[in-house]
């Protein structure tokens, strides 16, 4: 495995005309991290979602209709998507998209793109109450991982990475590193997202960056507020920063935040830790707690 270039966008919600304004806008900021020396490219959680505007042809359109929109639209917008990564000559996971499956259901999709066009997904497995009981987007496949040029990566997207079992499944598959996309509308939910992820990377020994989008966009239903910043998390042990942080951005500013990982810091620190997190872990069963009172 060699040492990866990780770009992070905190990507601002804009209000593109149309998908091929969404293109060009992919465009201008992945020239800016190739330019860079970025090899993959992270965009947060449904940034595609500023469409709904233009797609319905409203500002005032409600959840319901700009999801129907956005759904409708998902084929170009993910051709899309792939022209840019194709363009950049950049590993590109351009966010997550809502798609619409063959059983009827809507489900929150990343797309994992390679240079040359060719995809893999990962299916967002919690929902939100927002999803699950306001926009009707249901859970998708369990968690798995991506073989890349710099070894096995998995994705986490938002909700997901406050669940210790799923990053755990992927880290157990071979994961060095989980990214995790987000969108979140409060100080809390960010916080649960960056506190979550920085708690994977220590239990886990392992990479976890996080990148979501920002700014205030009140003709879009469900993205009119968005806070937040990336940042990359690692073992808070030798070898690594006292907090475990390794980069990260400026809170609610769109910007590109940029990390070199090398999954050989990984390795070392599982093998000369201070702990063993992650050797540790399946050590960690216990039978059902007893019920104690004071004697």
């Amino acid at each position: 495995m060699t040492p990866l270039r990780l770009a992070l966008l905190q990507y601002p919600v804009e209000r593109p005309e149309g998908v091929a304004a969404f293109g060009a806008k992919l465009d201008r900021w992945l020239a800016e991290a190739k330019n860079s020396g970025a090899e993959l490219a992270v965009l947060p959680e449904y940034a595609c979602v500023e469409l709904g505007a233009a797609l319905t042809g409203s500002d005032t359109a409600d959840e319901a209709t700009e999801l129907a929109a956005m759904v409708e639209a998902a084929p170009a917008i993910l051709e899309a998507m792939r022209a840019a990564a194709r363009r950049a000559g950049l590993w590109l996971l351009p966010g997550t998209m809502p798609v619409r499956d063959a059983d009827g259901l809507i489900r929150n999709r990343a797309p994992l793109i390679a240079p040359d066009g060719r995809i893999a997904t990962q299916d967002k497995h919690a929902m939100t109450r927002f999803e699950r009981e306001r926009w009707g987007v249901s859970a998708g496949s369990g968690p798995a991982v991506f073989q890349t040029p710099w070894g096995l990566i998995g994705i986490s997207i938002c909700y997901d990475v406050e669940f210790p079992r799923h990053v755990r499944a992927q880290v157990e598959a071979g994961a060095w590193l989980i990214l995790a996309p987000s969108c979140t509308d409060t100080m809390h939910g960010f916080n649960r997202v960056r506190l979550s992820a920085a708690a994977r990377a220590v239990e886990n020994q392992c990479f976890v960056a996080i990148t979501p989008t920002v700014g205030v966009a009140p003709w879009s239903a469900a993205l009119d507020v968005n806070r937040g910043h990336a940042a990359v998390f690692g073992p808070v042990d030798r070898g690594f920063p006292e907090d475990g942080v390794l980069a990260r951005g400026g809170l609610d500013m769109p910007q590109w935040v940029f990390a070199d990982l090398d999954p050989a810091r990984i390795e070392t620190v599982r093998r000369e830790g201070a702990v063993f997190n992650h050797r540790d872990w399946p050590g960690q069963s216990f039978d059902q707690p007893k019920v104690m009172a004071p004697a």
